[in-house]
């Protein structure tokens, strides 16, 4: 049965890129469950030939996915110093004051929220993972376990929660049912209120080789004139956008209800360029599969040369990213030691399918290897800051993406 556009209905059947099998990128393996089979599904992007949406099917439901989740937005601390430029910009620019309400979409562990709380506004966050939720609670920040739909935006704004400024970081990719999200964005929306979405670029993935972003908890991967189209359904009117380095390139769009706000140059800017780089065209897509089967031969080679030079090789992270990226290359202990990470909530568990174990930060120190591949490429800079002593034993670090890059 041939799949449909989660969001126009169209039948899929162009590839945008072809991963292979792989099992959900957050669901850490407990050491004690190693010996186990996990499930595994097909990690296969298409595009839409219509409204040029690029996805996945959906193999898993959000609740099992979502409902005990192990990212914690606050272990990054590029992200939090994000997370506060934009609350301080979003309170003087919107007016925002002590009689507005904030509310965020999947608002993880308050993370954003907090600093608008700090600002003296009153906010709302929506986290459906429980564990997760009761992080951003132990902050004092208000949250409800709960995903947004058509159908519970309608119950929060009866009980008068509508926002001022509606939130979603990172989040639009992470819907299945693309419409009813939409829906509920519009629903939880004061008539003069504000939207803001967060979510990696299309042409920035494609432009930079980020193929590992391509996860099952991520079902989609939008363009500007796609997600502007997705809004404008759900009378969402984008009135600007700004191009943001986070995530590897991502957008931030503000929208509204009201559609006598004037939109920016920049909106048009953005559109032209899109159409420039060939996003209105189906080819451009078909061509991206092959620079990912370039990159993983590069990797492989790169780890091969090392271990046959008796080197050894660790990873720094383990990010959601990470998992499609060695997963795809078919890259285990054998080449990759170990990987670290800040979360404790990782700690002590294994990476989903290739059972690479997860350690604390101090046990590159302890095991001084030869190579650091940085998995969370897009937080390079802070972490070679972080563990900068790894050059005092002649340590290097190394990047995959967009492709293999000693630094």
């Amino acid at each position: 049965m041939t799949a449909a556009c989660r969001f126009c209905g169209t039948p899929l059947g162009h590839t945008f890129c072809d991963l292979g099998m792989s099992p959900l990128s957050n669901a850490f393996i407990k050491p004690a469950d190693a010996q186990r089979m996990e499930p595994f599904y097909p990690l296969h992007a298409y595009v839409c030939t219509n409204c040029f949406l690029v996805q996945l099917e959906q193999f898993e439901t959000p609740a099992n996915i979502f409902s005990d989740y192990v990212y914690f937005s606050s272990y990054s601390d590029t992200w939090l110093a994000h997370a506060r430029e934009f609350a301080a910009h979003a309170v003087r620019e919107f007016g925002l004051h002590a009689q507005s309400l904030v509310i965020e979409a999947a608002s993880n562990d308050g993370y954003l929220l907090q600093y608008f709380k700090q600002a003296g506004i009153p906010v709302l966050g929506i986290e459906p993972a429980q564990n997760v939720a009761a992080a951003a609670l132990e902050k004092g920040v208000p949250t409800i376990t709960e995903f947004l739909s058509a159908l519970s935006a309608k119950k929060l704004a009866a009980d008068g929660n509508r926002a001022d400024l509606l939130i979603g970081n990172n989040v639009f990719a992470h819907v299945p049912d693309l419409n009813d999200f939409a829906a509920g964005l519009y629903t939880l929306l004061k008539p003069a209120g504000v939207l803001s979405l967060e979510f990696p670029h299309l042409l920035q993935l494609m432009q930079h080789n980020q193929f590992d972003t391509i996860y099952h908890e991520h079902f989609s991967y939008f363009s500007f004139a796609t997600a502007l189209r997705v809004l404008a359904k759900h009378g969402l009117t984008v009135f600007d956008v700004e191009e943001l380095p986070t995530h590897g390139g991502s957008l931030r769009v503000y929208a509204s209800r009201d559609t006598a706000r004037h939109p920016t140059p920049r909106v048009q800017a953005l559109l032209d360029g899109e159409r420039a780089a060939g996003l209105d065209n189906a080819a451009t897509y078909a061509a991206f599969a092959e620079q990912v089967k370039t990159t993983k031969r590069a990797l492989l080679r790169f780890l091969l040369d090392a271990k046959d030079d008796g080197k050894s090789v660790v990873g720094y992270g383990a990010p959601a990213k990470a998992n499609t990226l060695l997963n795809y290359c078919g890259i285990r202990t054998d080449l990759i030691e170990f990987t670290v990470d800040r979360n404790p909530h990782k700690q002590g568990l294994l990476l989903p399918g290739t059972r690479i174990p997860v350690m604390h930060p101090d046990r590159i120190f302890e095991r001084k290897p030869d190579y650091v591949l940085i998995l969370p490429w897009n937080l390079k800079d802070e972490i070679i800051e972080q563990m900068a002593g790894i050059r005092g034993w002649g340590g290097k670090f190394v990047v995959a993406m967009p492709r293999p890059t000693v630094c």
